[in-house]
């Protein structure tokens, strides 16, 4: 299963080194900035919402304040097809605006929440604001098949920028200034995405009025990309899934929470070294054995977390895990999207990205809430079975998938 076994075939042809051009550059940095804004203000509620709701009226009701947390999830995973679609018919920016409007509305209403029901309110209202298939369906736009996985890696980096990132800063931020402070930064934080979406991303190409546009038929049972959708509510959910069991594995061996940061921001980082080799085997035509080592990778870290759940946490061993789930996470989370983006119908790709993030964010759900009731029913070796089994499942019906070799520029 090495990248040097797998001869190019016609759908695997190698395709020359690729520059992006100056406007590719601009609108990759511009919409990874988009998704860094917003996702640093997501982010910086999660270490710490929790502890700070039950402070709330309403706080003493654990399952109120779960619910509350995974409100976001649950209205965004409604929303990414309306909104996909959407962009698909009135234009991509537009959408992005207006999806950001509404996540800053939600963000004020939780600055504001005077209980735990309101906090719910407000989450709510943070996730109707899905931009993420309007996001990665313009940058499909913008850039050439050839440079589009380059592009989906900046909007991954920044992602994974942000989480570390908000490990760092969500402890003090919420001493200083509670959680309302927080979503009144969040609100801030949507505000400036609007200002890059209308200053700096780039027009959007013009598209011919007489073509159909948006047809959700045309992708929600392409042979194709219905693996892809499994790989992303997999992937998801077993990342969240982690999350309910790694922290106390952690602080099992004497790191306090306050310095889980020392580890998670390592690994994220370390993880990006990789990406540089992700493009230059896209560029030979072994992108699909690349992904089957991801995935298969993403199953062997979740035994050694079984592993080390059973024998006990040593520091190390989870460090180690903790950077090859990263480096797993980090190429499966940059080369999926844009092989959707270019197997479906051009009419459709917000339509497909839409779905393609809706199971994303139905994985959200599904591993904060299936992940926590293994943990409390099961214990940790239960969660990470279940993951690892998830992870195998995925792995075979995604063993067959075909990707396309970009169009050469």
């Amino acid at each position: 299963m090495t990248p040097s076994t797998e001869p190019p075939t016609p759908t695997t042809a190698p395709v020359a080194a690729v520059r992006m051009t100056p406007l590719e550059k601009r609108a990759s940095l511009s919409l990874a900035a988009i998704f860094a804004l917003r996702m640093l203000g997501l982010f910086l509620v999660l270490p710490v919402f929790v502890m700070e709701a039950r402070h709330y009226p309403g706080g003493d009701d654990a399952a109120l304040i779960g619910l509350a947390m995974g409100a976001y999830g649950l209205t965004q995973a409604f929303m990414q097809v309306p909104l996909g679609l959407a962009s698909d018919r009135f234009g991509r920016k537009r959408i992005i605006v207006l999806g950001l409007a509404v996540f800053a509305l939600g963000s004020g209403v939780a600055a504001l929440a005077p209980s735990v029901e309101w906090l719910l309110v407000g989450r709510a209202l943070q996730g109707a604001g899905a931009i993420s298939a309007a996001v990665t369906a313009l940058l499909a736009d913008l850039t050439r098949d050839a440079v589009r996985t380059k592009g989906m890696a900046l909007v991954g980096a920044s992602i994974g920028l942000m989480f570390a990132l908000s490990l760092v800063l969500a402890p003090p931020l919420a001493g200083a200034l509670g959680l309302p402070g927080i979503f009144g930064l969040t609100l801030l934080l949507a505000l400036a995405g609007m200002a890059v979406v209308w200053r700096w991303t780039p027009p959007e190409p013009h598209q011919p009025t007489r073509e159909a546009r948006g047809r959700l038929m045309d992708v929600l049972w392409h042979p194709a990309l219905w693996r892809l959708n499994l790989g992303v509510f997999v992937l998801h959910a077993v990342q969240l899934a982690m999350w309910m069991a790694v922290p106390a594995l952690l602080t099992q061996t004497g790191l306090p929470s306050a310095s889980h940061w020392q580890v998670y921001l390592p690994a994220v980082l370390g993880s990006f070294v990789f990406m540089g080799g992700l493009f230059a085997l896209e560029r030979r035509g072994h992108l699909r054995t690349v992904l089957r080592v991801a995935v298969l990778l993403l199953f062997v870290v979740q035994l050694g977390f079984l592993g080390v759940a059973s024998s006990g946490p040593a520091f190390w061993p989870l460090a180690v895990l903790l950077f090859l789930f990263f480096v797993s996470f980090n190429i499966l989370e940059a080369s999926q999207p844009s092989l959707v983006s270019r197997l479906a119908p051009v009419a459709s790709r917000g339509a497909a990205l839409g779905v393609y993030n809706t199971l994303q964010s139905v994985g959200f759900f599904v591993g904060g809430a299936v992940g926590g009731a293994l943990v409390k029913w099961g214990g940790t070796q239960a969660l990470f079975l279940a993951c690892g089994s998830l992870v195998l499942v995925w792995l075979v019906l995604g063993w067959g998938l075909k990707v396309p070799a970009p169009k050469a520029p």
